[in-house]
């Protein structure tokens, strides 16, 4: 009789959009759903397997954003499982923390909500005789700055323990620290098994004792890329545990960069995206993929490109449309054209002009001091979390003010350029 079970956190259900690039409505729609069809493909994943439980490691809602409608699609979902005989193990991350449906939805029967110092709860007995007891904490507040393993109770004796812990660990880029610990600190406190969440990617920490962070289910936006999972983990009969990774997400958001060196004209240049667009589409296991297309290379289009920045999003948003699934969110320009004296009728002035700001103004002192200046006055307009992500020290500032003066010098060179940007095509 083995006990087995499927592990997954942070589906932040119904969480806003975010990316501002998603101007599709119908883009825009599937996004928004998409938390939802990763709950109820995690739930058919459950009853497929006949598992004995669903462990959610945290951050099941979005913060105070959660609405009560949110609420009750979960517990809708859930008692499907319940219908099965599927228990539910949950406890409360740092997000479902700040909800208030979190304290007034009544869940169903199956469902058992870990609170602070809560006593390990048995789940089953193995064929050996052996029981196997769950442990979990949940987050009161927003922030936990300190440590929880000490608030675990210790290993039951002759048993199998799993442990349930929202954490960033030792720290990780793009996550604020939550009830840091290491690795080393879990193995030491005896458990079996350590269902984490909070990190939105999957990483098995260790193998004995077996720490998994399943990672998110569904990615929200192009910072969350990649195809995402849950894990299904089976405990034996004599104890022994193993893993299997399942991907659940609906759409699978990508970066794709493509090297337009040598295209000539317009058509060169779609024929390039569409066959790397359909290569990628074809290699993409989820119904949706997602992609933000940055087109680099030295070409000269590349002040056609970046004049006509709508038509050529138009252009290839309809070839991906010839792609079942297929969609851009975003297209980043990084071309270079001919630089001065290369070209077979001489030197181009505009050419000249972009060589002397890229080597000359915007490597100067002078101008470094006078973009740091309107960075600066931008970003104070912005919400703190916002100025923090975009230019969180000195040196972040800096690349962030570099950027876009290249970008926008190159915006201006490209209209200088001249020319019918339709005629060109």
């Amino acid at each position: 009789m083995p006990f087995r079970f499927v592990h997954t956190a942070d589906l932040h259900l119904d969480s806003p959009l975010r990316s501002l690039a998603l101007k599709n409505p119908e883009l825009a729609e599937l996004v928004r759903g998409a938390t939802r069809t990763a709950l109820a493909r995690i739930v058919d994943l459950c009853l497929e397997e006949s598992v004995d439980a669903l462990l959610i490691a945290g951050d099941l809602y979005d913060g105070s954003q959660t609405s009560m409608n949110t609420a009750l699609y979960l517990s809708s979902e859930l008692r499907r499982l319940e219908g099965a005989g599927i228990g539910v193990f949950l406890i409360r991350g740092n997000h479902d923390s700040q909800s208030a449906v979190t304290r007034e939805l009544t869940f169903p029967t199956n469902v058992h909500v870990f609170a602070g110092r809560a006593k390990p709860v048995r789940a089953k007995a193995l064929g050996d005789g052996r029981e196997v007891h769950i442990h979990g904490i949940s987050f009161a507040n927003p922030h936990a700055p300190d440590s929880l393993l000490p608030s675990f109770h210790p290993p039951v004796a002759d048993a199998v323990n799993i442990g349930m812990l929202h954490t960033s660990l030792a720290g990780t880029p793009g996550h604020d620290p939550y009830a840091p610990t290491s690795v080393a600190e879990l193995a030491r406190h005896g458990f079996d098994y350590w269902a984490l969440g909070h990190v939105h990617l999957r990483q098995v920490h260790s193998e004995s004792p077996l720490i998994v962070m399943p990672g998110m289910p569904q990615g929200r936006d192009i910072n969350e890329a990649g195809p995402k999972t849950v894990t299904l983990v089976t405990v034996g009969d004599d104890g022994t545990l193993a893993h299997l990774e399942h991907q659940i997400g609906q759409a699978v958001f990508e970066r794709v960069t493509i090297d337009l060196s040598g295209a000539q004209d317009w058509r060169q240049m779609l024929e390039r995206v569409g066959e790397t667009l359909a290569s990628l589409r074809n290699q993409a296991g989820a119904d949706h993929l997602i992609l933000r297309v940055a087109l680099t290379g030295t070409t000269p289009l590349a002040w056609k490109l970046r004049r006509d920045p709508d038509f050529l999003l138009a252009e290839i948003t309809n070839l991906a449309a010839g792609l079942n699934g297929c969609w851009v969110e975003k297209i980043d320009i990084d071309c270079r054209g001919i630089e001065a004296g290369t070209a077979l009728s001489g030197p181009d002035p505009v050419e000249e002009l972009a060589s002397l700001i890229r080597t000359d103004v915007l490597a100067s002192h002078a101008f470094r001091q006078e973009a740091g200046a309107v960075l600066d006055e931008l970003l104070l307009q912005l919400p703190r979390e916002l100025r923090e992500s975009l230019a969180g020290d000195e040196q972040a500032a800096g690349r962030l003010a570099e950027a876009m003066a290249l970008a926008g010098s190159d915006d201006v060179l490209a209209y200088l350029h001249g020319g019918d940007a339709e005629g060109d095509r």
